[in-house]
C-alpha cells in the first residue's frame, strides 16, 4: 500500500512523530476548534474533548495504522480500520470532514516539528494520511448503505414508552421508533448515538449499547450517569437521567458497531463488568429470543450487587437458557450464590472451543483476557467492545 519510497521515510521518522502525536493532536483539535466550532455541535463530544481521550484515540490511531503499514505493507489492517469506521458512522462523519482534518492536522504537524517536517516527510505522512482516509471513507460508505443512510444521515425520533430506573446511577429507557419507516435492522451488541440539545443550545451526543430489540419493536438502553470528580460529568448521560420521562421523543442514530453476536454452534462464554453488561444483556436477550440450545457461560463483575445494573435481566435470561450457567462477583462482599472480590476465572471451566464476548473497563478486560488465554481460548475467539474513544487493538 505505501510506496517503497514513502516506506523508508515513514520509518524513520515514525520515532519522533509518534512520539509528538499527542502534542500535535492537542494543537490540532484547538486550531480546528478555533476557526471551525461549528463541528463541537452534533459532531464532537465535549466531555472527550475535555478530558483527552479523543485526542489520545487520533494520535493511537494514526501510530497504529502506520505502524501496521509499515509491519505488512500489503495487507490493509481491517481489525483497527472498522472499529474506526462503525465509531464514525454514528456520529455521522462525512467524507468532505476529512479534508478539513488534513487541513488542520498537517498544520500542527508544521507548527510542532517545525524544521524537521522537510517536504519529503510531509509528502510521505500526507500518504499515509489519505490511505488511511481513503480505507475509511469506503468502509463508511458500506457501513453508511447497509443502515439505509442518506448523505450520512441515519438519524430519526423515538419516543420514550417506559423509563426504568435500574440502580441509583443506571436508568434503563424503552423506546417506540416515530412514524411509520421501519427500523434499521441492529444485531446483539451494537449501539446507537443519542443526540441531545444542551442548556447552551450546542447538540452532543453519547453512544449507548442497545440492551435490548425486541420482537415488537421496541429497543432499549441502559445509560449510566457519569458523574463528575477527576473527570468532568457526562454532559448527556446527566441531561437522560435529569430530564428524559416517558412520552419525551429522543433523536438516535441507527445502530452502528463492528463487535456483535455472531450466529454459530460454538460454545459461548460471555464476560462483563460494570455497564459493561449492556451488550452482554443483549446477546443473552437475542439468545433466549432464538431459543439457542448453545452452551452459554456467563461472568460478570461488579462493585456490589445493588450497582449491579441489568441484574434481574441477567439472571433470568441466563437461566432461561437450556445449556446456560452464570457465576456473579462484587467486590463488597458477595450475595446468594455469588462470589466475593473481583473476577477469578482460576477455578471456572471454560468450554473447549468457546468464542468470547466482553465488556468492561480497558483494565478488567486486560486482565479477563489474559486469563482466557491461560484456560486455553484462543486470542482470535476473544472479541470485545471498548466504550468511548479509546483505541486498544489486543495483540493476537
Amino acid at each position: 500500500m505505501l510506496s517503497a519510497e514513502t516506506a523508508v521515510i515513514v520509518r524513520d521518522t515514525l520515532p519522533v512523530v509518534g512520539a509528538s502525536l499527542d502534542t500535535i493532536a492537542a494543537r490540532f483539535y484547538e486550531t480546528m476548534f478555533a476557526d471551525r466550532p461549528e463541528l463541537l455541535d452534533g459532531l464532537f463530544n465535549r466531555g472527550n474533548q475535555h478530558s483527552g481521550e479523543q485526542r489520545k484515540a487520533l494520535a493511537g490511531s494514526i501510530a497504529a495504522f502506520a505502524g501496521a503499514l509499515l509491519e505488512h505493507p500489503d495487507v490493509r489492517p481491517d481489525a483497527l480500520l472498522a472499529r474506526i469506521a462503525h465509531k464514525h458512522a454514528a456520529v455521522g462523519v462525512t467524507d468532505d470532514q476529512y479534508v478539513i482534518v488534513h487541513k488542520y492536522l498537517f498544520g500542527a504537524i508544521a507548527e510542532v516539528l517545525g524544521d524537521a517536517v522537510t517536504p519529503q516527510v510531509a509528502a510521505a505522512w500526507d500518504e499515509v494520511y489519505w490511505l488511511m482516509a481513503g480505507a475509511l471513507i469506503s468502509l463508511e460508505a458500506r457501513i453508511y448503505a447497509e443502515a439505509g443512510a442518506r448523505d450520512g444521515s441515519t438519524w430519526r425520533s423515538w419516543q420514550v414508552v417506559e423509563r426504568r430506573e435500574e440502580t441509583a446511577d443506571v436508568v434503563s429507557l424503552v423506546l417506540r421508533p416515530v412514524g411509520d419507516e421501519p427500523a434499521p435492522p441492529a444485531r446483539p451488541g451494537q449501539y446507537v448515538s443519542v443526540r441531545m440539545l444542551m442548556p447552551d443550545g450546542v447538540r452532543q451526543q453519547r453512544q449507548y449499547t442497545l440492551s435490548g430489540c425486541g420482537q415488537d419493536g421496541l429497543r432499549s438502553i441502559t445509560v449510566k450517569r457519569v458523574r463528575g470528580g477527576d473527570t468532568p460529568e457526562g454532559e448527556v448521560s446527566a441531561l437522560l437521567h435529569a430530564t428524559v420521562k416517558e412520552g419525551d421523543e429522543l433523536t438516535l442514530s441507527a445502530p452502528f458497531g463492528d463487535v456483535s453476536l455472531a450466529d454459530g454452534d460454538a460454545p459461548l462464554v460471555l464476560v462483563s463488568a460494570g455497564i459493561g453488561c449492556t451488550p452482554i444483556t443483549a446477546m443473552l436477550r437475542h439468545l433466549a429470543q432464538t431459543g439457542s440450545s448453545r452452551r452459554v457461560l456467563l461472568v460478570h463483575a461488579d462493585r456490589a450487587k445493588a450497582e449491579h445494573a441489568l441484574r434481574q435481566d441477567m439472571e433470568r435470561l441466563a437461566d432461561a437458557l437450556p445449556s446456560g450457567e452464570r457465576i456473579f462477583w462484587y467486590e463488597d462482599g458477595g450475595c446468594g450464590n455469588a462470589r466475593t472480590g473481583r473476577m477469578d476465572l482460576a477455578d471456572v471451566e471454560i468450554p473447549e472451543g468457546a468464542v468470547v464476548y466482553m465488556c468492561g473497563p480497558l483494565p478488567f478486560m486486560r486482565d479477563a483476557r489474559a486469563q482466557l488465554i491461560g484456560a486455553g481460548v484462543a486470542p482470535r475467539d476473544i472479541h470485545y467492545e471498548v466504550f468511548g474513544p479509546d483505541l486498544w487493538l489486543a495483540a493476537a
